[in-house]
């Protein structure tokens, strides 16, 4: 059992991927993250944050109160999304884990001969494990990171199992667990009083029927069930505070900045509600194809290369990443299959609309209301970077005595 005292310590805590769940459950966590419109999001959603560097805030206030501990380090290093200098850096990693799991801080050392300075930010929460080892501390773990990290997540796990821990490490697909986006993850489960062990997959690429073991998995979440959306319809132009690349209002693609009334000037007004005929929208739903657009459907194209992933709206999203290509991430108009009843593609094909800030945290699975703080930017950067909140919850549940199952909807309201 949990004592009353003791709480779970999140490492690059983020704007709450992990402490979203564990605040529904009811569980005490103190996260620990420096970028300062992450712990503006984390206040604003009541999680407990130390604005800190998790590199340099000393573990002796931890010890003997961590019940269990958290670490999603910057991926940034290692994701394809950016230059992977931490792959370069793999054997320096490897080495300053090795280390401090022996209690000898090498990350001076070490640093300077790194290509990129974030790529020892992935040895880190050895140090502190070290330190709560000392005291017979955490009683579980759970860390996360891109699926290149899966050989240094193997490594902590022989020195873990050294220590007294059973732990499972291994690649999972968020759209299992409902997650409306097929993000694969590097993942790590140990504990000292229970089998680590994954958690059961609630979705699948293709629904599956019942047997005599129980209901089969449902299928993957799309876009379409996450946003509210039917297959036809289209997103919404809107207009973010402020200007300039953080904020101002959503540019076209031609780069001329167009506000809400040119873009109904040039018939894109939303599709009335069902059953009404006076022009009226249902309270928050997208804004639909106009007659123009008849025989036209939607993809998200998660950036501007060749090789650029593009799902259908009745598919998951592909794994969203932004930072520097935030603007990249565009919703674009297909030619709809040829079927009965569906009008032929009739005059241009509609510009494509970049996602909102509101979209992407919805893809991530966090609740559509969750109180995102900073500029557009600001709020890309936090939601690509962060855990997708129902994919952390099925990972935490076993560990801290809860039950979930697939029609278990609680996280996503």
């Amino acid at each position: 059992m949990r004592a009353h005292n003791r709480f779970v310590l999140d490492l690059f805590a983020g704007p709450g991927g992990w402490s979203h769940p564990l605040k529904v459950f009811g569980i005490r966590e103190v996260g620990l993250e420096w970028d300062e419109w992450a712990c503006k999001t984390r206040a604003a959603a009541g999680q407990l944050t130390i604005r800190t560097d998790v590199a340099l805030y000393p573990t002796r206030p931890l010890t003997g109160r961590t019940w269990g501990c958290l670490a999603s380090p910057p991926c940034q290093a290692w994701s394809m999304a950016g230059k992977r200098l931490g792959l370069v850096d793999q054997p320096l990693v490897h080495q300053a884990v090795a280390d401090l799991a022996t209690g000898r801080d090498t990350r001076a050392k070490l640093l300077t001969a790194c290509k990129d300075v974030r790529s020892l930010l992935a040895a880190e929460p050895m140090r502190y494990l070290h330190a709560l080892n000392t005291v017979g501390e955490p009683d579980w773990i759970a860390m996360e990171e891109v699926p290149d990290v899966l050989p240094l997540w193997k490594q902590y796990a022989a020195i873990l199992r050294t220590w007294g821990f059973s732990v499972w490490t291994g690649i999972l697909n968020a759209a299992d667990y409902g997650v409306p986006q097929t993000r694969r993850r590097a993942i790590l489960l140990a504990s000292r009083v229970r089998t680590a062990e994954p958690p059961a997959p609630t979705h699948a690429r293709a629904a599956e029927p019942e047997s005599l073991f129980g209901p089969g998995r449902e299928r993957w979440v799309s876009m379409a069930d996450a946003l509210g959306w039917g297959a036809t319809d289209r997103p919404t132009p809107t207009v973010c505070a402020g200007g300039g690349p953080g904020g101002g209002p959503e540019p076209w693609p031609s780069g001329a900045r167009k506000t809400l009334a040119d873009a109904r000037d040039r018939g894109r007004w939303r599709h009335p509600a069902p059953g009404r005929t006076d022009g009226h929208t249902r309270p928050g739903g997208p804004a639909r194809k106009t007659t123009g657009e008849a025989g036209w459907s939607w993809s998200l194209r998660s950036n501007n290369q060749a090789n650029a992933t593009i799902r259908t709206v009745d598919e998951p999203a592909g794994t969203l990443f932004f930072g520097h290509r935030a603007n990249e991430c565009v919703w674009v108009a297909e030619p709809t299959a040829a079927e009965p009843d569906v009008d032929a593609p009739s005059g241009p094909a509609p510009e494509a609309i970049r996602i909102t800030a509101s979209e992407a945290g919805a893809l991530q699975s966090f609740p559509a209301d969750y109180p995102w703080q900073g500029n557009k930017g600001q709020r890309f950067s936090q939601i690509g970077n962060a855990v997708p909140p129902r994919l952390a919850a099925h990972l935490l549940a076993p560990h801290v005595g809860v039950t979930l199952t697939r029609d278990d909807f609680t996280l996503a309201a």
